[in-house]
């Protein structure tokens, strides 16, 4: 802070910058004022952060208006001083703050709304939180959005922005293909004034005579595409509310709206009888015979009859015939149809002898299928082939019933109970939500028994890998994934309406969930559990939270943002391409158990509870410096000791002690080259242009003389570290001035940029594991987005196509609000670059030249892509498309 802001804050001395005033004798009195009254005056033409208030005429399109305006400060007319000056002291400046008239009875006041919320404290600046990467050709201008921006608390960073820069906005002048490649909204310079005064920048007819007319920009609001948002959300909201896994083969040709027949008194005490003469298969008979709608055999016979198969004696004709009994209860009285129904279902669907509910008898049933012990009481074992076949049927049939559940509330015919009163349809009531959720878990996705079967489902694909005879863990897998498919379906549709980032919540913890849970398991098993998921929504977000699982187990940092085919082709693709460089799978999944970040889509470390054994002493403890065991082993050089807790899941190689060094800085800083070498293998590597008060692990290295290391670093990152400064504005080659070793750091430097831009294919199962799981997300993406400009382009799918020929993104979207319409803005414009081929440059190499059948099959979908760019141009243009 300047000595001339202190001196104004703490006597409260308003210090005060002019703009738009011409006339010399008007200025002269305004300075005389000042200075008669004790203020003080900043004679500059740009914005000082000194400064306290603004003298303007009128709101002027000028830097220190806008810079004012930002950082919450007083602007006021004239008059203010003059007055003031006759009352002798300063006057409230209420009275005096600028306003806009908006018509002859009313006007605005442009910068009360940010001042007031600045002197309240609950913001520090209108650009708080905004972190801006300017791309602006002309120097001069940007060094003086750089001042606007700051002045609102923004943090601004210049292009190429540092690594570790996690940027929210672009604001670029011209805008260039680089402006677009950083997965953040792109706007222009007009933005930073529709923001400050939103829809009350069209009444602020700015004067272009001005040194800064350039924000205005009249042009970008000579166009109104706020129709076309409008369009675009309708067609969003269409979209998402299109049906899903319906199952028209469920109900037989059965009509679940046909009136229900009259029960008859039916007699089953022969079938007490029956089953207690251990006559099982004629109970079974004789139950099928009574099988008509509205008919229901008591439920305690059909309870006795699974606890005899729960017992391992049942024969497969036994089996077999429950089965079918089962089944055709089902399709005569479903439990959607009558409350008294539900209940019969809830009462026959449990453990007969624990006796605690549906979810507790199926998680038993799949625990018992995986050969686990944790089923809710002792089963015969080992697994008995009669009884596999039972539990087997079980969970078979729990997914039919929900099936047909889910089915049922879809189509409308989630009933009544005809008594008024007694029951209301509502699905609240449904088993699914019984057997799945408690009460206080109904707004929430992941409840405890949706964590269970994602955990079971991993374990039933694990086994059907190792597996020699796949058939039967096969049929599991395919079940328990369609279950998972059915609960995502029925829950997202019952909460979509009243809440979409309820639901958008959900499945991003379930997303993240299932990629920790999965990330042990390989990439072929990976893919080929992916392949049968029947839910295009739930496999949209699964695979997105796997790739993205597995990019940052491997050291690929993944920009956050939601999913859109810009994000896929210029972030994912590249991203493939540094997965062809990896060297292993194993040691990834093994070394780093990591998890998502929802908030801004990056991985954070996780621990694995389950391996507490062999912990190092005192790993998780700090010395008085905030020195973790690791920062302590790299000072000394320890290597086994840094290897063993490298091995260690969820250690973060990046950890900082009290000062904010890492292990990599105390290891090139000691001269550990053992140590350095350790941390750089590890996968994710740690951050090497990490700077801390000025000093980078490089500059370290050579400021203490250790010249392997400094090798060592160059040829992992390349030539890029060798363009930061330290605090002294020296860069590293500067710090060395043997001419040889200067030399030999430049080779070094140009050993890493070859290495980082080879195309040889390290991993070619890790690529054809990522081409598969990119192959999936365009697919779902397509399916469950559905954009108006792919395949069978709409109406208003070439409006915006048309519109974004003619316009920029920015220009386009300005003022837009609906997310869901710029995303498709989006899709449009990327598939529109994608139609001239700028895509093929964010493919590497490796991929193109790739023999794998799924790299191959990725390149055939983005061939595809571009064919239909290009028939959306030849729509809108036929004379360019040819």
């Amino acid at each position: 802070m300047s000595e001339l802001t202190q001196l104004g804050m703490e006597r409260c001395i308003p210090v005060f910058q002019i703009s738009g005033i011409k006339n010399r004798d008007k200025k002269r009195a305004l300075l005389r004022g000042i200075h008669q009254l004790g203020g003080k005056y900043v004679g500059t033409s740009v914005y000082q952060n000194a400064g306290t208030h603004l003298i303007i005429p009128q709101v002027l399109a000028s830097e220190k208006f806008l810079a004012f305006c930002a950082a919450g400060k007083w602007v006021v007319t004239p008059n203010y001083v003059l007055d003031s000056v006759r009352n002798r002291s300063w006057l409230p400046e209420g009275p005096y703050e600028v306003a806009v008239p908006t018509d002859p009875m009313s006007a605005f006041y442009p910068v009360r709304q940010w001042r007031e919320k600045v002197t309240s404290g609950a913001i520090t600046g209108a650009f708080q939180g905004w972190m801006v990467l300017l791309m602006i050709q002309d120097s001069s201008r940007s060094v003086m959005f750089k001042r606007l921006l700051e002045a609102g608390s923004a943090t601004v960073y210049s292009y190429p922005p540092p690594f570790h820069a996690s940027i929210t906005h672009v604001i670029a002048k011209p805008f260039t293909p680089e402006a677009i490649t950083y997965n953040s909204p792109c706007f222009p310079v007009s933005h930073i004034v529709q923001y400050l005064f939103e829809s009350n920048f069209l009444h602020m007819k700015f004067n272009i005579t001005d040194v800064n007319d350039d924000l205005t920009e009249p042009s970008v609001v000579d166009v109104d595409f706020s129709q076309l948002e409008a369009d675009l959300r309708e067609h969003a909201i269409k979209q998402e509310s299109h049906p899903r896994l319906l199952f028209l083969e469920f109900l037989d040709n059965h009509a679940p709206h046909q009136p229900l027949s009259q029960a008859t008194e039916t007699d089953f005490s022969n079938i007490s009888t029956m089953i207690e003469c251990g006559l099982f298969i004629e109970a079974l008979d004789t139950i099928r015979s009574t099988l008509f709608p509205g008919i229901l055999p008591p439920a305690q016979y059909l309870v006795s009859l699974i606890d005899y198969a729960q017992q391992g004696s049942a024969t497969t004709i036994f089996l077999n015939s429950f089965r079918q009994i089962m089944h055709r209860l089902l399709i005569t009285n479903p439990p959607w149809m009558s409350p008294t129904f539900k209940e019969y279902y809830g009462c026959v669907l449990q453990c007969p002898r624990c006796k605690m509910g549906m979810w507790p008898f199926l998680e038993t049933a799949i625990s018992y299928c995986l050969s686990s012990e944790a089923t809710c009481h002792q089963l015969p074992g080992p697994a008995l082939p009669t009884l596999l076949h039972f539990h087997s049927d079980v969970v078979a049939f729990f997914l039919k019933l929900f099936q047909g559940e889910l089915h049922s509330i879809n189509m409308g015919d989630f009933r009544q109970l005809p008594e008024p009163g007694d029951y209301q349809g509502s699905i609240s009531g449904s088993l699914l939500y019984g057997t799945f959720w408690t009460v206080w878990e109904r707004s929430t996705l992941l409840s405890h028994a949706v964590k269970k079967l994602v955990q079971l489902t991993t374990q039933a694909a694990s086994e059907d890998h190792t597996d020699g005879d796949k058939k039967y863990t096969t049929h599991l897998l395919t079940i328990l994934l369609d279950l998972l498919s059915v609960l995502v379906e029925f829950w997202c549709t019952q909460h979509f309406k009243l809440n979409q980032k309820l639901v958008e919540n959900g499945l991003k913890d379930l997303a993240e969930h299932f990629a920790i849970t999965s990330q042990y398991l390989s990439p072929e098993v990976l893919t080929e559990m992916v392949a049968r998921i029947s839910s295009t929504r739930l496999k949209l977000v699964l695979v997105d939270a796997i790739f993205r699982n597995i990019c940052c187990k491997n050291g690929i940092r993944m920009d956050g943002g939601p999913l859109s085919l810009k994000k896929m082709a210029l972030s994912y693709l590249p991203a493939l391409g540094l997965l062809a460089q990896c060297h292993s799978w194993t040691q990834s999944t093994t070394n780093n158990c990591v998890s998502l970040n929802t908030n801004s889509g990056t991985l954070s470390p996780v621990e694995n509870e389950s391996e507490n054994e062999c912990i190092p002493r005192g790993l998780h403890k700090v010395n008085a410096a905030g020195e973790t065991l690791l920062h302590r082993a790299c000072k000394r050089n320890q290597v086994e000791t840094v290897l063993h807790i490298l091995s260690r899941p969820g250690i973060d190689v990046n950890v900082q002690d009290h000062v904010g060094w890492t292990p990599l800085h105390e290891a090139c800083n000691n001269g550990s080259t053992a140590c350095v070498e350790a941390l750089l293998r590890h996968r994710p590597p740690p951050v090497i242009n990490c700077v801390v008060e000025g000093i980078s692990p490089l500059h370290d290295a050579l400021l203490n003389g250790h010249m392997d290391i400094a090798k060592m670093l160059l040829e992992a990152a390349g030539s890029e570290l060798l363009h930061q400064t330290d605090e002294k504005g020296r860069t590293a080659l500067e710090l060395v001035t043997d001419i040889h070793w200067r030399a030999a750091l430049i080779r070094s430097a140009q050993a890493g940029d070859s290495s980082l831009n080879s195309t040889t294919v390290l991993n070619h199962a890790l690529l054809e594991a990522g081409s598969c799981l990119l192959a999936h997300l365009i697919v779902c993406y397509k399916r469950e987005k559905r954009p108006p400009c792919c395949e069978h382009s709409t109406d208003v799918g070439r409006t915006l196509a048309r519109a974004l020929e003619a316009h920029s993104f920015p220009r386009v979207t300005l003022g837009w609000t609906d997310q869901r319409a710029i995303s498709i803005a989006g899709d449009t414009e990327i598939l529109l670059e994608m139609a001239r081929g700028t895509h093929w440059a964010h493919v590497c190499k490796a991929v193109k030249e790739s023999k794998g059948e799924n790299a191959v099959l990725l390149l055939q979908m983005l061939e595809n892509l571009q064919s239909e760019g290009k028939i959306l141009l030849a729509e809108i243009n036929p004379l360019r498309a040819h």
